[in-house]
């Protein structure tokens, strides 16, 4: 009696490398290279997001929250806010230093950063003379009583001209730029000093990496944190130059890929070439700072959405609000809301929705958002589509 041939199933897996992809697969890619698409990793909570990100951006304004809270909360859900703030700075897993922006960052990035801190030494961000004495100052003050803020440095103002900064604040960001000095925690806003050599740990504490190394590391991590990306795409995500970028993307480990309607050549990270993304979408606002919106052509370009951070536009020019947070559902942006809180309620003051598909999931990030932060009620102030604000007020009531 033959034995029939075993039945082989055809892989699940997208083009090969350097072949083309659809607009869709790359849409897809990148949610789930940003962890908005699959069940999320709940076991390595804030640590897994920000290690996956591998960089977290920081920002004062605060409406719901400040914006490295809303970052994982849109990926996790309800964690507490005390857990994030533990997760970042609890037994230095992080540090904080100049990459996209200021940025959380993973603490074993540390010695891919040393390109960073080796330029600012040769070519510091600004050029200010200090009082003789006044930085070394600062480091033996630091090192005696650290971890300290600029305050507890000896003031953080001068009330003169150059942003108002003291001569201790200038001197330790200084050499917080240099490397010589850690912020390793945020206090009421303020950033925490202490001497690096106490705060990384031995193993990482080091600038033996080259600058082609470093660059290399950065490259290939910003292509697997966003899963396929153009030149500028990539360079954007840590601010490295473009010829910078082409030094080192041959060998980084990303492989070229065409993607259609995509106008400049992309790359991708290989793994994110070898099964088709699939699992369950988060419905969640988005922080403006969010790294899935970070670069304007890129949104634009991936899901067809115009968004920009208008807290800076005078209040007459503003079209969708002082902190609009786009609406993730579906895979999709598809609506925008400008929040606000006044006691327990959360105050929705400008909405805005591509249609009346939106609304459930509108009201269902709305509803989240508030329980996150201890609010109780949701209140509808104005909708961009007046024929769909009674369906959105009765979704959250």
């Amino acid at each position: 009696m033959s034995v029939p041939p075993p039945i082989v199933h055809p892989m699940t897996s997208l083009p090969s490398p350097a072949t083309e992809l659809s607009a869709d697969e790359a849409r897809r890619i990148a949610l789930r290279a940003q962890g908005f698409l699959g069940a999320p990793d709940r076991r390595s909570g804030v640590r897994g997001v920000l290690r996956q990100l591998g960089a977290v951006q920081l920002d004062t304004i605060s409406v719901l929250a400040r914006s490295h809270e809303l970052i994982p909360y849109a990926r996790l859900g309800a964690v507490g806010r005390d857990t994030v703030e533990a997760a970042y700075w609890t037994q230095t897993h992080a540090f904080e230093y100049w990459s996209h922006a200021a940025c959380v960052l993973p603490i074993e990035e540390w010695p891919h950063f040393a390109f960073r801190r080796r330029a600012y030494r040769t070519r510091p961000h600004w050029h200010h003379d200090l009082t003789p004495g006044t930085y070394e100052q600062v480091i033996k003050q630091l090192r005696a009583e650290g971890p300290l803020t600029a305050t507890e440095l000896g003031g953080a103002k001068n009330k003169g001209e150059w942003w108002d900064w003291s001569e201790s604040k200038i001197a330790v960001e200084r050499a917080l730029m240099y490397g010589e000095v850690v912020c390793t925690e945020r206090r009421s806003w303020k950033r925490v000093y202490d001497l690096a050599e106490r705060a990384v740990p031995d193993g990482l504490l080091h600038d033996d990496l080259d600058d082609a190394e470093c660059l290399r590391r950065l490259v290939r991590q910003a292509g697997e944190a966003l899963g396929v990306g153009t030149r500028t795409d990539i360079a954007d995500y840590h601010r490295i130059r473009g010829e910078q970028f082409d030094a080192v993307v041959a060998d980084s480990g990303l492989v070229p890929v065409t993607v259609q309607g995509w106008e400049k050549p992309a790359w991708a990270d290989p793994r994110a070439l070898e099964t088709t993304p699939r699992g369950r979408h988060r419905t969640t606002l988005l922080s403006p700072f969010d790294s899935l919106i970070w670069e304007r052509p890129r949104t634009e370009r991936i899901f067809g959405f115009s968004h920009r951070l208008e807290a800076y536009v005078p209040k007459p020019k503003r079209i969708h609000g002082y902190f609009a947070m786009p609406l993730l559902a579906g895979g999709r942006l598809v609506g925008r809301v400008d929040p606000a809180r006044e006691g327990r309620t959360l105050v929705a003051r400008q909405v805005s929705l591509d249609g009346p598909k939106a609304v459930a999931p509108m009201a269902q990030a709305l509803l989240e958002a508030a329980s996150w932060v201890g609010c109780d009620a949701v209140r509808v102030e104005r909708v961009d589509r007046p024929e769909l604000a009674a369906a959105l007020t009765a979704a959250v009531a």
